[in-house]
């Protein structure tokens, strides 16, 4: 069918969906299903008609479900303050909105330790332009969802990490892989290319006023030490929009590269990719495939005004036999790699046999105990039950995301360090240093700490 046949098709089906919204026959969830479902069947059409479904029903649930007690804006508006007088916001949000007379605050520049050395920048929108993100986030993801490849994890509905490495137990213990490229893209959400970007919607979207707001997101610049920058190209972390574009550009700049280009055409082998936002490894079954697809990743990413962390990508043998391999060569143990905070090995495990095991990153743990350390600090003088209580959400939030499989000693390790942590930094308080051994045996049988446990099942066979 003609391109203009498809798009007067798809614009019939959206019309009749516009008519009923104003008989008031059709929740937002109904209109949501009804964009999954146009993307699911029709997966060429283009949505001509979005912009209309960011209306005051949409914005009110869009606030609800914001968290409160978050970072503010450059205006300084929180939740609360802006929920006092909702209906009259929200109104007068719509009418702006309708005359096209909304337009975004620059976001508010703040860093966050990435790791030992360096640090995160952040974008944190006005709550009035998180409201209309949050909205924006739900229609793209209806029709991405759709489209996005099995392959990718981050930022998804349902998806997350632990099902990606899930997926890559799976791939490196089921698949005949014998390398593996630990890629990383530099500085990726800093250079995202605007033009790029707005080419991959357009190519699902074709309405003018929706992808007028996308673009405005993009160009409200962002002021940090209260000097305004223009953002010519990125797409600020910490904005809600931000994931979800995100991957829509790398949807288009590497999965679909990698399923039809290099597992297609380039490799002789099978080759197989895990994607958690920027950061993905691939798996190849022969050596000269990862050595062509590096070489082929430099020149697509470099198309697309990206580049490839060098320092940070290599190419390693792993998985089986690897260990047989590495002793001929001398090398010892079979190389490493990290992804998502955990280091991958082929090693040992309990049964003698060689096969996936993870460990916490040694780059992650420093992280995250500095981050402890950072905090005890500054409330080591803290009431001790309010202390306890902070304590024990930190540690349960980091057994759930690193008390998986295998990890046994790193979330041990990690519970050792907050007790040392806490006895060092108690001792603090005072010149008498009377936070002695017996006195934190003592504070454990009052405020008992959650101990370290295997919260989360990685291997792909038990699941």
């Amino acid at each position: 069918m003609p391109e203009e046949g498809r798009e007067r098709l798809h614009n019939t089906d959206l019309d009749e969906e516009t008519e009923a919204t104003r008989r008031g026959r059709e929740p937002m969830e109904t209109r949501l299903s009804r964009i999954a479902e146009i993307a699911k069947t029709k997966p060429k059409e283009r949505f001509t008609s979005l912009a209309h479904l960011l209306d005051k029903q949409m914005l009110w649930d869009s606030h609800l479900e914001l968290e409160a007690n978050k970072a503010t804006g450059i205006d300084g508006v929180t939740k609360a303050a802006y929920e006092a007088n909702l209906e009259a916001n929200l109104d007068d949000l719509v009418a702006r909105m309708k005359r096209q007379a909304y337009k975004p605050q620059p976001s508010r520049r703040t860093y966050i330790p990435k790791d030992e050395k360096s640090q995160r920048p952040l974008g944190i929108p006005a709550y009035e332009d998180k409201i209309v993100q949050k909205g924006m986030c739900k229609i793209l993801n209806a029709i991405y969802e759709q489209k996005f490849l099995n392959s990718s994890y981050g930022f998804r509905p349902g998806r997350g990490q632990h099902q990606a490495l899930r997926e890559l137990d799976r791939i490196l213990m089921g698949q005949p892989i014998r390398y593996v490229v630990d890629a990383d893209i530099k500085g990726f959400f800093n250079h995202v290319d605007h033009e790029w970007l707005m080419k991959f919607l357009e190519h699902d979207i074709a309405d003018p006023n929706f992808l007028r707001l996308i673009r405005r997101f993009l160009k409200a610049g962002i002021i940090e030490a209260g000097v305004y920058e223009e953002t010519q190209e990125g797409t600020p972390q910490g904005g809600l929009i931000s994931p979800i574009c995100g991957n829509v550009y790398l949807h288009y700049v590497l999965d679909l590269w990698f399923e039809v280009q290099v597992k297609g055409r380039l490799c002789r082998g099978a080759a197989v990719m895990v994607r958690f936002a920027d950061d993905f490894v691939c798996g190849f079954e022969r050596e000269e495939d990862a050595q062509t697809f590096y070489q082929e990743l430099i020149e697509r990413l470099k198309k697309f005004n990206l580049s490839v962390a060098e320092e940070k990508t290599k190419i390693i043998r792993f998985g089986r036999g690897s260990e047989r391999e590495s002793g001929k060569e001398g090398r010892g143990k079979p190389g490493t790699f990290d992804f998502l905070g955990f280091r991958h090995i082929w090693g040992k495990g309990k049964s003698g046999k060689y096969r996936l095991l993870r460990k916490t990153s040694p780059k992650k743990f420093r992280t995250r105990v500095k981050e402890f350390k950072t905090f005890i600090q500054r409330n080591r003088h803290m009431r001790e039950d309010e202390l306890v209580e902070a304590v024990r959400r930190k540690l349960n939030g980091h057994y759930q995301y690193y008390g998986v499989s295998d990890n046994s000693r790193g979330v041990q390790a990690y519970y050792g360090a907050v007790l040392y942590l806490i006895r060092k930094w108690r001792n603090r308080r005072s010149q008498k240093r009377t936070f002695t051994i017996e006195k934190i045996n003592e504070f454990l049988k009052r405020n008992p700490l959650p101990l370290p446990k295997i919260k989360v099942n990685l291997f792909a066979s038990k699941v």
